[in-house]
């Protein structure tokens, strides 16, 4: 089987056909077999349950292999009686926020199977050109299961919200935030990462959600094993869980109405999972993970911006009020209304700019600021007065 290859789903679901101890195992269950492989970290080094044997496939190729397993494992313990590929690519249509930017090209024609390897594809890989290993394996695809909780609620409920998803990426979000300002000690770069959080939260009205809105929100068992473990991974970025970290982890589990043993548990899980495939994870070739997911995303946000300034200028030109309020933000903090009207309004222009379309998926919220940072660089020089040219 070759993921990156027309047919590989027809075949993938043919291989699985007939293993039903795994598609009868329990919720919490399937959930550490796919923490174990790493798609819950975003750091795919194992076929979920080794359901089938991982041969040579890259990581890219395992970590479809995974969602669309994760998908199949959720559609088959739903009472959803329509057909597998249907039914997934009808749930990436429902999410119109997505679709009409991002998948919009991949809707077009009969539902089918090689529908369903584009739409994976697309999620998955991006663009390989613009995005790093790095980058891609660290936020997006450890927000893959995003992906895997919006379908389940999908079926359960036979609709989706698109408050769902954000105030499940919204609780994600602060719950991560809160992690990283429990660390004892802070370099420039946890700082950096944390007013990057701390300026993304897009979802509320004009105001950050707060820690006790971002627990209440998650209802399922499924959603807080998920918070925790990402938790975990944002404690472990150091390499080392201090004494807050651990006292902080425990309130959240206790607030999640975990047992304290899930709570060891899952911070035994990230910690042996990352010392025993440190040589297999490009990221943690860094010192430090948060460094090198800020210096990445630094990176991969000037890249995209450089490559479509020109379609970008001319989208800015368009918007006088979101023009007047980039220059502002060069002088000035903005006011959480107005940092909220430009994110909308950054987020209505890269709909229109497929290679942008990044920031639209669940977590790419956290890099908007990072725009603003470098938006001013392909702006007129009598944009920003006080503009030195280096």
């Amino acid at each position: 089987m070759n993921p990156s290859a027309n047919g590989w789903i027809k075949k993938l679901l043919k291989e699985v056909k007939g293993k039903d101890a795994f598609f009868n195992f329990k919720d919490d269950v399937f959930y550490n077999a796919a923490r174990s492989s790493g798609f819950i970290y975003g750091s795919n080094i194992n076929i979920i349950s080794h359901i089938i044997d991982k041969e040579d496939l890259t990581e890219e190729e395992i970590c479809k292999v995974n969602l669309l397993i994760s998908f199949l494992y959720t559609h088959k313990n739903s009472n959803c009686k329509d057909d597998f590929t249907d039914s997934v690519i009808n749930f990436y249509t429902a999410i119109n926020e997505i679709k009409k930017s991002f998948f919009n090209d991949l809707f077009i024609g009969k539902k089918s199977e090689e529908q369903l390897e584009r739409i994976i594809h697309k999620r998955i890989q991006i663009d390989a050109n613009l995005i790093t290993k790095n980058f891609n394996y660290f936020i997006i695809n450890a927000l893959l299961f995003v992906d895997v909780l919006a379908y389940k609620h999908y079926l359960t409920h036979k609709d989706i919200s698109k408050d769902y998803i954000k105030n499940l990426e919204a609780s994600l979000e602060c719950i991560t935030l809160n992690v990283l300002n429990s660390k004892t000690v802070k370099n420039k770069y946890d700082d950096g990462l944390i007013k990057l959080f701390e300026s993304s939260l897009r979802f509320q009205n004009n105001a950050n959600i707060d820690y006790k809105t971002a627990i209440n929100q998650l209802e399922t068992s499924l959603e807080k094993f998920y918070i925790l473990d990402i938790a975990c991974m944002s404690t472990w970025s150091d390499r080392v869980i201090d004494n807050n970290e651990a006292l902080f982890l425990n309130m959240l589990g206790k607030d999640l109405n975990l047992h304290a043993t899930r709570v060891k548990e899952s911070i035994e899980v990230v910690n042996y999972f990352y010392s025993t495939n440190k040589d297999n994870i490009a990221l943690l070739s860094s010192k430090n993970i948060v460094k090198s997911f800020y210096n990445n995303s630094s990176k991969m946000v000037n890249k995209l911006i450089s490559r479509n300034s020109k379609r970008l200028y001319q989208e800015l030109k368009d918007s006088k009020e979101l023009m007047i309020l980039i220059s502002q933000s060069t002088v000035r903090d903005l006011t959480e209304a107005e940092a909220k009207k430009v994110q909308e309004q950054l987020l209505d222009i890269f709909k229109s700019i497929p290679s942008l379309a990044i920031f639209l998926l669940p977590g790419g919220a956290i890099l908007l600021p990072l725009v603003i940072k470098f938006i001013p660089k392909l702006l007129p020089s009598a944009f920003d007065d006080n503009r030195v040219e280096e």
